[in-house]
């Protein structure tokens, strides 16, 4: 019966067209009225916004409309008339109503009033009917998108890095073993460890951290790639800016300095913010009042002096502000909370590894615009960065954005082979398992670069969420593995 012919909502307000027949399905967000008609408010999530049908009982069987109650998802064909009433331009007048699906009205948890946060990710499977959660994932369709048109329309190669590996990019030792073994009772060697040459891959492996090293042996054949994928942290964190799976943006560039990095990444984080800001403007205006409403109810001292459109704009109207590092260790020593020993953690001298008080106190107080933080101690850097001719620090770069301290990080990557070999014997690092990574070295060496974007990070930002538990659909943390 070309069940599908209907009008998406979204394009029903957008639309000034009235007294055509037309058909709608969604959920039902609320029902008021009287015996003389009723109003429904119909959701299909195509955007924040209900429209509202009317439906005269006269029309409508009892029956009918007693079944139709908060959750429920409900097909009305009717026709679209003026709204005689504010908020809309059109209604549609119920002529035929059928209840796709039933909402018990005293077990649906998703009542018409406001729930807490914490309530809602024990409901995960069904916040994305609220208001709050449509527009910030409405929002994430949007920048994944830009994501990807923003580095195709540059003539980037969009590669997909495995998931599945056997190196820890970062050194970080924080993985999820990935295993066929029975680990009640595994294999074992002659000296008590476990056999993993009887293991699905005859060799330990675990989930990825990063796809930048597969990434960098991309570049160095197709010269500009992305990767856009799902990576894993088995870090046992419960802060609101730390996920176990989340999603990352690693661009690699052969041919391309610090500058040209530095260069590439805030055109493509103000070209992204735009893009949200111009396709997603109704879900934005409601979560800036959202963030706003938020703010208020905060301490004086945690408060965010700028609103979330105003953070928006003040990233995208702004060049960015770039400094060293050792400039920035000299403004932070300097600055009045840490000689008022208000930082919680007071910068004494240089090679102090920056917390994120420090990186907004540099963005929101100092410089009142984003900030590329440059020229990092190598000490507090990774192996793959390139070593700078002082000595003592690598080509390495963060971008801090209000609100959130770091957001990108990067560096150009070491090229020359004796450099790198060194650095890695330093830190402990198996030339031997990664031979694959240092043969781009051995074969053909360019400059190169690249960084990597928390994409979480970046909805998190962007939507003025508190807590990236709420950026995710369905997070995984410590302890949490549901739906």
């Amino acid at each position: 019966m070309a069940f599908n012919k209907r009008s998406k909502i979204k394009l029903l307000l957008e639309s000034s067209k009235t007294g055509e027949k037309t058909t709608i399905m969604g959920w039902v967000r609320t029902k008021r009225g009287n015996k003389h008609v009723s109003f429904i408010a119909v959701n299909d999530g195509s955007t924040i916004s209900n429209y509202q049908v009317v439906a005269d009982p006269n029309v409508i069987s009892e029956d009918i409309l007693k079944r139709i109650t908060t959750g429920a998802c409900i097909k009305v064909t009717g026709e679209v008339v003026a709204s005689q009433g504010a908020g809309q331009d059109s209604e549609l007048i119920a002529k035929q109503i059928e209840i796709l699906g039933e909402a018990d009205a005293e077990k649906y948890p998703l009542q018409p009033k406001k729930h807490s946060m914490e309530f809602l990710r024990e409901n995960a499977h069904l916040r994305l009917r609220t208001n709050t959660f449509g527009a910030v994932f409405r929002v994430r369709h949007a920048l994944a998108f830009a994501v990807h048109q923003y580095f195709n329309d540059k003539g980037f190669f969009y590669i997909h890095t495995p998931i599945i590996t056997a190196s820890d990019a970062e050194g970080a030792g924080e993985t999820f073993r990935v295993t066929t073994l029975d680990m009640k009772n595994p294999p074992m060697t002659g000296d008590g460890a476990i056999d993993y040459t009887q293991d699905f891959f005859e060799r330990e492996t675990n989930l990825t951290v990063s796809g930048q090293l597969e990434g960098e042996l991309a570049a160095m054949a197709l010269a500009e790639i992305y990767t856009f994928g799902p990576t894993f942290r088995a870090e046992n964190s419960n802060t609101t800016r730390h996920l176990a799976e989340f999603w990352m943006i690693e661009p690699e560039m052969a041919f391309y300095d610090a500058e040209d990095n530095q260069d590439l990444a805030e055109d493509f984080l103000k070209y992204i913010i735009s893009y949200a800001m111009e396709h997603c403007k109704t879900d934005l205006e409601f979560l800036d009042k959202r963030a706003a409403d938020e703010n208020a109810n905060k301490p004086t001292n945690e408060r965010t002096e700028l609103g979330l459109l105003e953070r928006l704009r003040f990233v995208a109207d702004h060049d960015f502000e770039r400094i060293t590092y050792t400039e920035a260790i000299d403004i932070l020593r300097n600055s009045k909370p840490n000689k008022k020993k208000k930082f919680n953690y007071l910068i004494e001298e240089w090679g102090a590894d920056l917390q994120s008080e420090h990186e907004r106190f540099l963005v929101e107080k100092h410089f009142k615009k984003p900030v590329i933080l440059t020229d990092y101690p190598k000490d507090i850097k990774a192996f793959y960065m390139k070593q700078n001719d002082d000595g003592k620090t690598v080509a390495a770069m963060d971008i801090l954005f209000p609100g959130i301290g770091e957001i990108v990080g990067g560096s150009q990557r070491e090229e020359n082979m004796e450099k790198l070999t060194t650095r890695m014997d330093e830190m402990g690092i198996s030339q031997e398992e990664l031979y694959w990574y240092l043969d781009t070295r051995r074969f053909g060496a360019t400059p190169h670069s690249g960084f990597g974007l928390g994409f979480e990070r970046m909805v998190q930002f962007v939507t003025g969420m508190g807590n990236i538990r709420d950026v995710i659909a369905f997070p995984r943390t410590p302890g949490n593995a549901a739906f």
